[in-house]
């Protein structure tokens, strides 16, 4: 499905039916215990984790699902806010406590650090991305500043067992 017009720049669905498939597939997340809403990249495409930040004003723990894609053993994501203006919690809540926890597909659990990709390391895996998502650069367009690729790297001691999970 296109979500891109004639004259060849991209088309959103409206924000909020963005806010609504992403509360929709979390809402089926937990309604499931886990079993059902997160997936592992397959051939030429994404897949989705769970993230827990702690929360950069309140200390809490907070929850998203995001898509990713492995890059050896970093786990590789875009802050876009759904493409839309302005920087996603997660990663505000990541770049003030880069430690974090992420679900993935099979129950399987990772402490990460979180971290921006620079210089060529960004170019690369925003290339990764264009050959996953081939309207990136269009949707990136959309926005007004530039779209983080976060790359969330493992901790020692961090596949498996996670403490207090």
């Amino acid at each position: 499905m296109s979500l891109g017009n004639r004259a060849g720049k991209p088309r959103l669905p409206p924000r909020w039916f963005i806010r609504l498939a992403w509360w929709v597939h979390r809402r089926l997340y937990r309604v499931c215990g886990g079993r059902v809403g997160l997936w592992r990249p397959r051939g030429n495409g994404w897949g989705a984790l769970r993230l827990t930040t702690t929360g950069r004003r309140t200390g809490q723990r907070r929850s998203v699902i995001i898509g990713y894609f492995e890059d050896g053993p970093n786990l590789v994501s875009l802050a876009m806010n759904g493409w839309g203006d302005g920087e996603p919690a997660w990663w505000l809540n990541l770049r003030t406590h880069p430690d974090a926890v992420v679900d993935l597909a099979g129950g399987q659990k990772r402490l990460v650090r979180g971290r921006a990709a620079t210089g060529d390391e960004r170019s690369r895996l925003w290339t990764r991305w264009g050959e996953i998502d081939t309207n990136l650069d269009a949707y990136a367009a959309l926005r007004s500043s530039e779209t983080a690729v976060v790359v969330l790297e493992p901790r020692p001691g961090g596949s498996d067992t996670v403490p207090g999970s």
